[in-house]
């Protein structure tokens, strides 16, 4: 199990904690830092079974200025959105935890942590 985190993140925080009195075995990445690529992108939204576009953080800064609100949410522009979470890994929402069933979740709330420890 793998889960992305910001260290800054309350969200990502409260996944740890539960993560950690579980006592569950994971690895942390911290995706700021260790930057996904696309390909790394591309494998996360199949193992969530969603689209770069719902896991993009739209109010961020440079979400506003790169005017991803309005770009074609599409097969033909799918790249694009993925390109654009890796140029700026601020724009990933997190925590995403990765199953250890090749599944994958957004951890954003305790039900979904302890999902993912089920699989």
């Amino acid at each position: 199990m793998e889960i992305w985190i910001n260290p800054a993140c309350s969200k990502c925080r409260g996944a740890l904690g539960v993560l950690d009195a579980e006592g569950a075995d994971y690895t942390v990445r911290r995706y700021l830092e260790d930057v996904p690529t696309p390909d790394e992108i591309r494998e996360v939204l199949e193992r969530l079974g969603l689209e770069p576009w719902d896991i993009t953080r739209t109010q961020e800064p440079v979400a506003k200025e790169l005017g991803v609100k309005e770009w074609p949410r599409d097969a033909e522009h799918r790249d694009r959105w993925v390109e654009a979470l890796s140029a700026h890994p601020k724009l990933i929402q997190r925590p995403i935890i990765t199953a250890d069933d090749g599944t994958a979740v957004v951890g954003r709330s305790e039900e979904a942590v302890r999902d993912a420890l089920s699989r």
